[in-house]
């Protein structure tokens, strides 16, 4: 089965991006796997209040997971799959495709501000080239109207 990768951050795009990837893969008849990605330096400290930060950044990705989850379950009728890795994002994003070869598409969400589409975009887009799958990069102010009829 082909599945879709979006990534599960804290941005306001990435909610168009799962919606488009819930759409697609429910008409495709694929599915979804939601990729998070927890940042090194958020547990540079000392070794037990990281390991307590790290387990309160893992309760928050799972709690906005079920929001989502329960969301393509009830209206897409997809189930998506959860990954949490820890590292730079780009790398475990990569890293992550080569690993999964059900992955057919990558979804990111493009920030709407005028600091461009953001971090994830820019840096993906310039790696798009090596990468083994295509990216679909979904505008951040899209309704969901327009995203029903484009999907």
């Amino acid at each position: 089965m082909r599945k879709f990768l979006v990534v599960l951050d804290d941005s306001r795009e990435c909610l168009n991006a799962m919606r488009f990837a819930a759409m697609r893969a429910a008409k495709t008849g694929g599915g979804v796997t939601i990729l998070s990605v927890i940042a090194p330096e958020e547990f540079n400290h000392w070794i037990g209040v990281g390991e307590v930060m790290r387990e309160e950044a893992r309760e928050r990705i799972h709690a906005h997971f079920e929001v989502f989850a329960k969301w393509m379950r009830d209206r897409q009728n997809i189930d998506p799959d959860l990954v949490i890795r820890e590292g730079e994002a780009v790398p475990e994003i990569v890293d992550y495709i080569a690993s999964d070869p059900e992955i057919g598409v990558l979804v990111l969400g493009a920030g709407t501000d005028k600091k461009g589409p953001g971090p994830l975009v820019s840096q993906l887009s310039r790696a798009s080239g090596s990468l083994p799958v295509p990216i679909t990069i979904v505008p951040g102010d899209l309704s969901k109207e327009r995203l029903e009829a484009i999907t």
